[in-house]
């Protein structure tokens, strides 16, 4: 329940402090300007993530094979 009133506290100050109104804080283009220096560290992050993910998956295709083979020639046996 705590963590609740928390969350919804803290989204009405987000958006309480990005409003384009007189009576608010008027961050928006901080905001704005944040977003646009993080979104290219972030990409390049789950880029990075993502080949990463990709050779452990080829990895694990080989050795697959080769537990296979390994399988298939002890059943010759």
């Amino acid at each position: 329940m705590v963590a609740l009133l928390v969350g919804i506290v803290f989204v009405l100050f987000a958006v309480y402090s990005v409003l384009p109104v007189d009576w608010s804080l008027g961050w928006g283009a901080y905001v704005v300007d944040f977003l646009k220096g993080g979104v290219p560290l972030i990409a390049a992050f789950i880029g990075l993530i993502a080949v990463f993910i990709g050779i452990a998956d080829i990895k694990d295709k080989i050795e697959a094979k080769k537990e296979e083979a390994e399988e298939k020639a002890e059943g010759e046996k």
